[in-house]
């Protein structure tokens, strides 16, 4: 009975209706399951599924068979000035950025005018946007490239959008300090390393021969009425007094409270580079460190034009450097207690920002690149436009910047 029934046509037809049936619903549950277990992989995960592919354990071998035997001059240098950990490494670097300018002002005349150096600071501006384009950029939306596998790049519109904004937050927080200052300073002054300086030599200079003048007018008039002119001299005295310190020494501590909130932006920026990469930290390192001579010789200049003596102007100097490691620790802490997207767990990394896995030690990296996008154009480019009326000096003098801008930036590329 049970043979006839199953080698009917009606129950052949039911059979193989259930079969597929039941096929379908078994495919469909491995795919709800496999959609399941995708969706709560971590980028780390889904990376580390992609390198037992064939194809990518081929690509593997060839980047191993393609290196280079020996390491390059610059990352044996760099591993000897930054042996141990991404905080320790951050520290280190603080000490080369702030020690050496610093000491450097030891050998400037008080006298020396911060336009001369504009040599320098094109070299700078070379270093900071090379460091900028060439590495913080493809290293926030990117990551970095490891020597040893094949790397890929999930895109995620809401993480670069993120990243995005740090960089955004970061540009307008120099403009906002930058603005501040202008402000305060009654529209001079401004993160530059020279002009603003100039012109308050030049000022200084204007008011000084005023002044002379006014004083051979005054010893004319001694003549006539010598216990007048007498009072009037030392109530002119008083006055002159009175408006360097409110001018001439406004500036100067303005200054020095902009040196010192724009240390602390170098020290978050050290910070966080060494926490993305030890790469990315050391040429970070450079970068700031060819900035801060040219910057830190015009706050001298400028300090020496507020009435501070050479040891005073030093002395500032180094209390503004303090700002520097404030930033750095600041950084670390961030780095430490708010975690990473390259060290979160995996439960941390797939909700993250907007569940984007980013942390906010993430978003470090991105404002730093905003605050170098600012400083080595809208704060220094400007500088290096000015001209003066020898049309031949100016074009010797042109060609040797853009030199040393590409100087600068060639730095970046080793």
């Amino acid at each position: 009975m049970v043979s006839k029934l199953l080698c009917s046509p009606k129950s052949a037809f039911v059979a193989s209706v259930a079969a597929v049936f039941l096929f379908s619903y078994l495919t469909s549950a491995d795919t709800i399951a496999g959609k399941a277990s995708v969706a709560s992989l971590t980028a780390a995960e889904i990376e580390e599924e992609i390198q037992k592919c064939s194809v990518v354990q081929a690509l593997n071998e060839y980047k191993l068979a393609s290196q280079p035997e020996h390491a390059s001059w610059a990352s044996r240098v760099f591993a000897v000035l930054f042996p141990g950990s991404p905080a320790v490494n951050a520290i280190l670097a603080t000490l080369y950025i702030s020690g050496p300018p610093n000491f450097l002002l030891a050998l400037c005349p008080p006298n020396i005018d911060p336009s001369s150096l504009s040599i320098m600071v094109a070299f700078a501006v070379g270093g900071l946007l090379g460091d900028t384009l060439f590495h913080l950029l493809p290293e926030i939306f990117l990551g970095e490239d490891s020597p040893e596998h094949a790397r890929f790049v999930l895109v995620d519109n809401n993480k670069n959008l993120l990243l995005g904004l740090g960089i955004m937050v970061g540009f307008v927080t120099f403009v906002a300090m930058d603005k501040i200052l202008r402000i305060a300073t009654g529209g001079e002054g401004g993160h530059d390393h020279g002009h603003s300086h100039s012109h308050s030599a030049q000022e200084s200079a204007t008011t000084t021969s005023s002044k002379s003048g006014d004083k051979d007018g005054e010893l004319r008039k001694r003549k006539n009425n010598p216990t007048a002119s007498s009072k009037a001299t030392d109530k002119r005295e008083d006055t002159d007094d009175k408006e360097i310190n409110t001018s001439v020494k406004l500036g100067g501590y303005l200054n020095l409270i902009a040196d010192f909130t724009h240390n602390i932006t170098d020290g978050l920026a050290l910070s966080s580079s060494f926490y993305a990469s030890p790469t990315i930290g050391a040429t970070t390192t450079v970068a700031v460190f060819f900035h801060e001579i040219p910057h830190e010789v015009g706050d001298f200049a400028l300090l020496i034009q507020s009435g501070f003596s050479k040891q005073k102007a030093m002395g500032a100097q180094f209390v503004t450097a303090i700002g520097a490691f404030l930033g750095t620790f600041i950084g670390i802490a961030v780095q430490e207690l708010g975690g990473s997207g390259a060290v979160a767990s995996s439960a941390e990394a797939s909700a993250g920002l907007l569940g984007t896995g980013l942390s906010w030690g993430d978003l470090l990296l991105p404002f730093t690149a905003g605050t170098f996008l600012y400083v080595g154009t809208v704060a220094v480019i400007p500088e290096l436009l000015e001209t003066g009326e020898n049309k031949a000096l100016e074009i010797r003098k042109t060609l040797l910047q853009f030199l040393a801008m590409a100087a600068g930036a060639g730095i970046m590329l080793g």
